[in-house]
């Protein structure tokens, strides 16, 4: 019972979410309940959401401004793609050649973490940001420049399309993955170590812990999801192209962040669902001549959407209009969320037995009764 009542369903409210989303609709697609735009929503979502959370680390937790995160992905569609289209005819295999397309991918984007973390971590705020988005338009334009025989060039890369009804059930699975990995990450000793890098590196430093190192490793994590998610991209689509990993997606995933919330792992899986919606609606709403507003309605929505989340004009209603407050309110009036008082006699430890003191009879002063008595003496 101890046990029970010291469980922080808080921490794995996430996994629950996710799990279900899982398995309903993956029971709804081996059903072929689902439709193909429904498929092809959640594929997009799941990558976002590893995207995310892998930047989250980054930009929230350590504090550094990093905006590579999509030329890490290219590294992961493009090398992870090539491997699944070399080995599939090969093995026979769809799952065994994605499971050796994502390891590959990771672990390269990693890699190219490492080499670019090591010197560019050593440099702060608006340095570090304009060396990640150079080493991801210099990955893109490498991408782009390469022979129809190796990467296909400007044309984009050709690369096995997975079944649809098994793929996103495989990307919320390693959206789980990613979960698991970052957030007991974020809440060891370790993580503290990293959360007090961002709020004082020098007093970090000071205390003895290793800088380089933490940022490192948090570079080097973050770099691996980010590959996996573009293997991903590259089993949802037919065709990987350079041109899907331009800076202004890398500032989307950074958003993505920001709307979330600092630091919120939650936040930054529902701004991911709730951008990558809007982004897929708009797509299919406005076609035609209407198409060239998208960016536009886009971009307000967004405006709206961060003036609201940090505007301090309208802290109060924030604070008093959310989630945790009609939860809060609903379990107020609900009897059987009633909890009985915590400080109750019987239930604080005294050195004295409450009987003892209530048993001592206090006899008050005769000064006290009688004033006139002690003027006189």
């Amino acid at each position: 019972m101890t046990k029970l009542k010291n469980f922080k369903w808080k921490h794995y409210i996430n996994y629950l979410a996710i799990a279900i989303v899982t398995i309903v609709f993956g029971a709804m697609s081996l059903g072929s309940a689902l439709p193909f735009s429904t498929v092809n929503l959640l594929e997009k979502i799941a990558i976002s959401i590893i995207l995310a959370v892998s930047l989250s680390m980054v930009v929230g937790f350590l504090g550094e401004l990093s905006l590579g995160h999509a030329g890490f992905m290219c590294v992961g569609a493009y090398l992870g793609g090539k491997v699944s289209a070399l080995l599939e005819p090969v093995l026979g295999s769809e799952f065994l050649t994605l499971v050796i397309a994502l390891i590959v991918g990771g672990l390269i984007a990693a890699v190219c973490g490492i080499i670019i973390g090591l010197p560019a971590l050593r440099l702060k705020g608006d340095y570090l940001a304009i060396v990640t988005l150079a080493f991801g338009e210099i990955v893109r334009t490498i991408f782009m420049n390469s022979s129809d025989e190796s990467f296909g060039g400007s044309l984009g890369l050709p690369t096995p399309r997975y079944d649809k009804k098994y793929l996103f059930i495989f990307a919320f699975i390693l959206v789980l993955v990613c979960l698991a990995v970052i957030q007991n990450l974020i809440r060891s000793k370790h993580g503290r170590a990293i959360t007090s890098i961002r709020d004082n590196e020098i007093a970090a430093r000071a205390t003895g812990i290793n800088i380089t190192k933490y940022k490192l490793i948090v570079f080097t994590i973050s770099s691996l999801f980010a590959g996996i998610a573009g293997v991903l991209y590259s089993y949802s689509n037919y065709t990987v192209q350079s041109s899907n990993f331009d800076y202004n997606y890398s500032i989307e995933i950074l958003v993505m962040v920001v709307l979330g919330g600092m630091g919120n792992i939650s936040g930054s899986i529902i701004a991911a669902t709730l951008i990558t919606y809007l982004d897929t609606t708009l797509q299919t709403v406005l076609v035609g001549d209407l198409a060239v507003l998208q960016d536009l309605f886009y971009a307000l929505i967004l405006i709206v959407l961060v003036i609201y989340n940090n505007a301090p004009a309208l802290s109060s209603f924030r604070a008093n209009h959310n989630l945790g407050v009609l939860v809060a309110r609903f379990r107020k009036h609900d009897p059987a969320h009633r909890r009985d008082d915590e400080a109750k006699w019987d239930r604080v430890p005294t050195k004295i037995e409450m009987n003892e003191i209530l048993s001592v009879d206090i006899q008050p002063s005769t000064s006290t009764m009688n004033p006139d008595k002690k003027e006189g003496k």
